[in-house]
């Protein structure tokens, strides 16, 4: 894929070697002038086998200072539980109705969807819609759940789900570009503290392999991590 003039420029601005992470950060930053504000996003390589079960690598967290990002909530629920979803500030609510908008018309004007436990049954007959979009509930990641509250407040506070892709890699977004050095490190850390945590027993030799940042537009700057 051809890069563009912007990205050349900014690529040479970047050494082959790994930065402290506020150098990344602010190098990062610096680099990000696009017309738009860039999305900071981290590229973590880990040194685990993702065909093994006991080697997956998953989880969700709160970012201390969110992502940015206004997030669109659909909770799929019924009764008492679909009226705690609107009073919590749900963007969609239904069931049936919902599900087949998604199914019939290829809707998905939502950012995170959200149900409770008895209504899997049902939104199975989304899944193969939903999957390959990242949107199916799943109850390691907090979208099925009975405390349909909460999950809507986790959701447009800033949560983010990491996960292992086929290649061993967990892609995250971090916060824009206008969050600042500051908020931005501190959103960094709080990801990287949670993968250093959830190092599979199984793992074996070096689990942290290299670390990158880069922003929407921007290069990929390498990250010297050091877990506390």
């Amino acid at each position: 894929m051809n890069k563009g003039k912007r990205y050349i420029d900014a690529a040479k601005q970047v050494n082959n070697t790994a930065y402290e992470v506020n150098e990344a950060i602010s190098l990062a930053c610096e680099l990000a002038k696009a017309k738009f504000d860039e999305t900071m996003e981290l590229h973590v390589k880990l040194g685990v086998d993702p065909k093994q079960a006991d080697q997956q690598v998953r989880g969700v967290l709160v970012l201390p200072n969110g992502t940015g990002r206004e997030m669109k909530v659909l909770v799929l629920a019924k009764g008492a539980k679909a009226d705690e979803a609107t009073a919590a500030g749900a963007d969609f609510v239904g069931a049936e109705d919902m599900i087949a908008k998604i199914q019939n018309e290829g809707w998905f004007g939502f950012d995170v969807c959200i149900t409770t436990p008895d209504m899997m049954g049902m939104v199975g007959r989304i899944a193969r819609i939903l999957g390959p979009k990242g949107l199916m509930p799943n109850p390691k990641s907090g979208t099925v759940t009975m405390d349909v509250a909460k999950a809507i407040r986790d959701a447009k506070a800033g949560k983010v789900e990491y996960r292992l892709d086929k290649t061993a890699v967990v892609h995250v977004i971090f916060g824009k570009k206008s969050f600042g050095v500051e908020k931005l490190e501190e959103n960094f850390n709080a990801i990287m503290e949670a993968l250093v945590k959830a190092k599979p027993a199984a793992a074996k030799g070096t689990y942290l392999k290299s670390v990158a940042i880069a922003s929407t537009m921007g290069p990929g700057i390498k990250v010297n991590y050091r877990a506390n």
